[in-house]
């Protein structure tokens, strides 16, 4: 059971790639539904992250951006866990907050690429001709 869950997705079938990867896109989405009340606004315009829900939404990406990006192309964490957070901050913020969706969007993204790249980092190494050694090495691995 447990390989099946940490097994990288390009040798499972693609019913079950598509699967995990829309799964993981629903739980970003209810991530942040959950920890941003509606109509409000996660980051104030001087830029600060309002109560824990902010810090809750953090924890929850950086954790779902690590496992998708173990198990899955490094361009995947983005569209799966970053994207659907943005599009709704998009549409929260109702374009009155441009540049603070725009500085959310670009953190959120960002974070997603730093935890996805540390998810990598521990995949298990099975003749893979990549670059993620070169990541690999460099932090010490």
């Amino acid at each position: 059971m447990t390989e099946k869950l940490l097994s990288p997705l390009r040798t499972r079938p693609w019913p079950e790639r598509w699967l995990i990867r829309m799964l993981g896109a629903g739980v970003a989405t209810g991530a942040y539904v959950v920890c941003v009340p509606a109509g409000s606004v996660p980051v104030s315009v001087a830029g600060e992250v309002s109560g824990g829900g902010g810090v809750a939404l953090a924890v929850i990406l950086v954790f779902l951006a690590g496992y998708v990006g173990h198990r899955d192309d490094l361009a995947w964490p983005l569209l799966v866990v970053a994207v659907p957070p943005a599009v709704l901050m998009y549409v929260s913020f109702e374009s009155e907050q441009p540049l603070a969706w725009a500085f959310a969007t670009l953190v959120i993204g960002a974070g997603a690429l730093v935890a996805a790249t540390v998810g990598r980092c521990f995949r298990p190494r099975g003749g893979e001709d990549s670059a993620d050694g070169l990541l690999c090495a460099a932090a010490g691995r």
